[in-house]
């Protein structure tokens, strides 16, 4: 079996193993599942808090170009095309989306 390391502040190693103890398994048992969730590619994508407040952001986004689209197309377009170039200049754009 494969060994992997990973650097974890010591307070937090402290948890791991205060919480591991408490259902009778090691630090290792209670790690694997997240381990196996993030490795299989048929499971859902292990969400991080950054994935969480970018998905508020995003919804948030969502809504207001939808109030912007009802109310004056012309404002929406020229936004989107400021992002477009945002993420171009970032290099964030994928390649079939690039002019």
């Amino acid at each position: 079996m494969a060994r992997v390391t990973v650097r974890i502040d010591d307070a937090r190693h402290e948890l791991l193993k205060r919480r591991a103890r408490s259902v009778g398994i090691t630090v290792a048992e209670l790690l694997r599942p997240a381990i196996e969730q993030a490795a299989d590619p048929r499971s859902g994508y292990v969400f991080t808090t950054q994935d969480e407040i970018l998905s508020g952001v995003l919804q948030t986004l969502a809504i207001v170009a939808a109030s912007i689209r009802r109310r004056s197309p012309d404002a929406l377009e020229e936004g989107m095309a400021d992002a477009r170039q945002m993420l171009l200049d970032r290099g964030l754009l994928p390649p079939e989306q690039r002019p």
